[in-house]
């Protein structure tokens, strides 16, 4: 009645695997936002908290304006916790009887909590119940990513400008790179040179770089040499107010406050000419893997759980559920398209793009970096192509780019910041949509274009996901080349 939505059976079926504490897995567009207000619901009528834990601030602050109206209406009260929420508004918010919060944030507010010396300043009070949205993200890709809470060392950062200067005079057959580890090691050529250039610039007194009192030098070199060769500016992060801000591989997005350890940020900070921030030290520190262990019941959802079926069984004691799709998904998955060369696999997109613009398809290109991003970009301005892009440097714009993003003829570039929990409709989201839809509809659907295979099938998956969503036609294809980083 609030929504004008009513549950599906299959819904009703996610929301009693999400009760039971188990995983259900639907298929992408299945409504998942709406099956977790059904166990929702029915785990805060004993009093605890219940916590839908989310991917990025964009959907916890959605979902919570979206899925509120629902709980206002049966006389709950909700919160939104995302890296924008005051920390003197934060106990009021996990006060709530239900809380919608990023993994980010509810995992450092866990850890703040354990820093605090009265009980009323907690935010978790009480255990509770979890629903973890897109669990196969935080559960199992970043199971061991630690969140940390730190705090800076005294130890003089003046060494890092120097190590940056004596990288640079580095040849490639002075070290062998091992981009699988991201790892460095100096050939035996290397060590003579590095030494050559410390003595020469008094960072050393004597000896070799294996000597136990120069341990410290050698690591900087490594680290030096890793944050030029291994850490690459718009792919692994970028430099927003003159900081090193990380992008989280995985989600395309940026991770403010997060820092590289062991001298690593320093060393890309001296690379990029930044002004050098001190080393922190460790003040407190927990993995997803244990910091979930702690709810007393805990489930999740997710489109693409089932090859990590055993994992989620032996580590979290979690069942996965297939849940049929209400609707056939009438998405055609069309074979990869392979070429020689990156321009040439760029030329056979932009070729794509140009006819499917013509009958007013939507279109979405997915990249794997910020770099990429920009390269079809500037691609598709040289040809007369309007476009959104949608990147960890314009991540502000996401809502309004995502519903924008299904609108006839649009076409949008984005990186993974787009491979999960955004709903594209066709047609758009406003008083034209329905028109719109029918055209959509009559062009083909969404039409989803990878310009590179991830790491992760399943972050693939997710981003074809995007396109055929509740019944609706679709199309996906991936161009890869074998000049490909993955390749």
């Amino acid at each position: 009645r609030t929504l004008g939505l009513r549950h599906f059976d299959v819904q009703l079926i996610g929301g009693i695997v999400l009760h039971q504490g188990m995983i259900a897995e639907m298929k992408t567009g299945e409504g998942k936002t709406l099956v977790a207000t059904l166990a929702a619901y029915l785990n805060s009528l004993s009093g605890d908290p219940v916590h839908i834990v989310t991917v990025n601030d964009y959907l916890a602050d959605r979902d919570s304006h979206w899925m509120g109206e629902i709980y206002k209406f049966l006389g709950l009260t909700v919160g939104c916790i995302t890296s924008k929420t005051e920390e003197v508004d934060k106990v009021k918010q996990y006060n709530c009887d239900i809380i919608y919060a990023t993994n980010n944030e509810i995992g450092f507010d866990y850890l703040r909590d354990n820093l605090k010396n009265s009980y009323e300043s907690l935010c978790f009070k009480k255990e509770g119940f979890a629903i973890v949205d897109e669990v196969d993200s935080i559960l199992i890709d970043e199971a061991r990513t630690p969140l940390v809470i730190s705090g800076q060392s005294d130890i003089a950062v003046d060494i890092y400008p120097k190590i940056n200067s004596i990288v640079k005079f580095l040849k490639d057959e002075d070290f062998e790179i091992n981009e699988e580890s991201k790892s460095v090691l100096l050939s035996s050529n290397g060590m003579e040179v590095t030494e050559r250039l410390l003595l020469k610039n008094n960072l050393i007194k004597g000896g070799t770089l294996q000597d136990l009192d120069n341990m410290g030098l050698n690591h900087n070199i490594i680290q030096g040499l890793r944050a030029h060769h291994l850490f690459i500016r718009d792919k692994d992060y970028i430099i927003k107010d003159k900081s090193v801000v990380i992008i989280d591989d995985l989600s395309g997005r940026p991770m403010e406050g997060r820092r590289y350890g062991d001298g690593l940020h320093q060393a890309i900070e001296a690379k990029e000419g930044l002004m050098i921030q001190r080393e922190n030290q460790t003040i407190a520190s927990i993995t997803y893997q244990n910091f979930f262990r702690t709810y007393k019941k805990l489930s999740g959802m997710t489109g693409t759980a089932t090859t990590e079926a055993a994992e989620f069984e032996g580590i979290y004691n979690l069942q996965v559920v297939e849940i049929p799709p209400n609707l056939p998904v009438n998405r055609n998955d069309r074979e990869d398209q392979i070429y020689m060369t990156k321009k040439e696999k760029y030329d056979a997109v932009l070729q794509l793009v140009l006819e499917r613009h013509q009958i007013k398809q939507p279109i979405l290109i997915g990249t794997t970096s910020v770099d990429n991003s920009e390269i079809l970009s500037k691609l598709l301005l040289k040809n007369n192509i309007k476009h959104n892009v949608l990147n960890a440097k314009v991540h502000d714009q996401e809502a309004e780019t995502i519903l924008q993003a299904g609108m006839p003829g649009n076409v949008t570039i984005s990186t993974n910041m787009a491979g999960r929990g955004t709903d594209i409709k066709l047609g758009g989201d406003d008083d034209l949509s329905a028109k719109n839809k029918e055209i959509s509809i009559k062009a083909g659907g969404l039409l989803v274009i990878g310009t590179e295979r991830h790491e992760s099938r399943r972050i693939d998956n997710q981003l074809r996901g995007r396109s055929g969503r509740q019944g609706d036609i679709g199309e996906s294809v991936f161009f890869l080349s074998l000049e490909d980083d993955l390749m």
